[in-house]
């Protein structure tokens, strides 16, 4: 009986149909639309999976497809023992406790050299440190790049970092802006800082950094450093590596301005109410405002709002204040108003990627 068994499965071995085996090519672009997490447990398959899931091209082409799933997280400083930048999920100002899914920089700070980030793109944020040392960090990987140091003059404090990305040669670059005036930009890849022309217009940055979008750093400049100085959009084209002046909304408040990046567009938030997007980047007629943002009730009613930092797909904004409250979520369908679980720190949002700084 065991034999008779036992070829009965031989020939079922024999005449079952082999397993259908994909193609390279549509393996791929089903891999490119799944999420990062996934895709990182995904690089033990086989070596050939983990040498294309690691591949540059790979990278690129997930980060454009991967378009309407992409997680968001906010990022922020938490100086706990051993001092380290981590990044948390953007779900978490919903829930009543932070995920656990934290992922921590391994690169090792102290309070007396604490974090700013000062830019995010692709994945990418832009880390400037109080002793001016800089680092590209990709939290969804945990890989960053150390760039090499700036070299200035002594008694030169003030420094202004941006960050963003030159789609022309596929590379990333950094500009600082020294003492209101000189500029250097580095080319990631390379070792040095080249000096370019002065910041332009006989303004200055008032904003510790410029925001990256369609291939262009933005800062908020003015002649005068006072708040309630007339203030309007510096470009640079990181490609031309050229100025432009770019003209905020007619009729705003250009005396009370913040500049942020929302929905991938160029966004202005005016008089502490008013969030504005500029839906044709460069052309002043495309300003649309979105939302003019209500007085919060009592006992909150003096609360000043800063920034509008990210809107959700269900037209919810994150609005970044002043005083005791870091960040409230402002409900743009019935003008109310929740106030996170946790509160955060010197935040950012970025998305997840599979791109590496260390090329």
């Amino acid at each position: 009986m065991a034999e008779t068994s036992t070829a009965i499965d031989k020939q079922l071995t024999l005449t079952s149909p082999p397993q259908p085996i994909l193609p390279l090519d549509l393996i791929i672009e089903i891999l490119c639309r799944l999420p990062v997490k996934l895709l990182l447990q995904l690089r033990c398959v086989s070596k050939l999976w983990n040498s294309f899931i690691t591949d540059r091209k790979f990278a690129n082409k997930h980060l454009r497809m991967s378009t309407t799933h992409r997680i968001q997280g906010v990022t922020y400083s938490l100086f706990s023992y051993n001092s380290m930048l981590t990044s948390y999920q953007l779900n978490c100002l919903f829930t009543r406790r932070v995920t656990t899914n934290v992922t921590k920089l391994k690169y090792r700070f102290n309070n007396c050299n604490k974090p700013n980030i000062v830019g995010s793109c692709n994945g990418f944020l832009c880390v400037a440190f109080s002793n001016y040392s800089i680092v590209l960090w990709n939290p969804s990987i945990n890989k960053f790049k150390e760039l090499p140091l700036i070299q200035k003059s002594q008694g030169i404090t003030n420094l202004t970092f941006s960050f963003g990305y030159d789609s022309l040669t596929d590379n990333y670059k950094v500009i600082v802006v020294l003492q209101y005036t000189d500029v250097k930009v580095h080319t990631l890849g390379t070792h040095f800082w080249k000096t370019i022309q002065e910041f332009p217009f006989g303004v200055m940055p008032v904003e510790k950094s410029g925001k990256f979008v369609s291939g262009r750093i933005n800062w908020l400049a003015s002649t005068d450093l006072r708040l309630q100085s007339p203030r309007f959009i510096v470009s640079f084209d990181l490609r031309k590596e050229s100025y432009e002046k770019v003209l905020p909304p007619d009729g705003v408040d250009v005396c009370n301005l913040s500049l942020s990046v929302l929905r991938d567009c160029l966004s202005i938030f005016a008089g502490h109410h008013d969030i504005w997007v500029m839906k044709e980047y460069g052309i002043q007629e495309s300003w649309t405002k979105l939302f003019t943002i209500s007085n919060m009730p009592s006992p909150n009613s003096s609360v000043s709002f800063t920034k509008a930092a990210y809107i959700f797909e269900d037209d919810q904004v994150l609005l970044e204040s002043e005083g005791n409250l870091n960040f409230v979520i402002y409900d743009s369908k019935n003008g109310t108003f929740r106030f996170p679980s946790f509160q955060i720190i010197a935040p950012d949002v970025c998305v997840e990627s599979l791109i590496s700084p260390c090329f």
